[in-house]
């Protein structure tokens, strides 16, 4: 199984800390099994325009509403720009919401 995004945010190494999986359909493989079994620490679902948030605990995913990882994320407001057409007008956009909401 191979997840449409993984990042290793912390370190170069072989299995990722964030995965995100896009869900088109339902069913199919259990992608939170097969994480869980190597030990991803957090698991992203994007579905009907919006995440859910998985993370690993104890050896079992809990559902969350903020990431774990990535504390400071709105990730209502990531959400809100996913689906963009124009990539680099919208990575420009992100990060002008970002660095206000900082400066705050």
């Amino acid at each position: 199984m191979e997840p449409d995004e993984c990042y290793c945010l912390f370190s170069n190494k072989d299995i990722p800390d964030l995965a995100i999986e896009v869900v088109i359909t339902s069913g199919g493989i259990n992608a939170l099994e097969v994480y869980q079994g190597l030990g991803v620490s957090e698991v992203w679902f994007w579905q009907n325009e919006s995440f859910s948030i998985h993370y690993l605990n104890n050896g079992k995913y809990e559902q969350a509403i903020r990431s774990n990882l990535l504390l400071l994320l709105d990730i209502e407001l990531l959400a809100s720009y996913v689906e963009y057409d124009e990539t680099f007008d919208v990575v420009l956009e992100f990060r002008q919401q970002i660095s206000e909401s900082f400066s705050v």
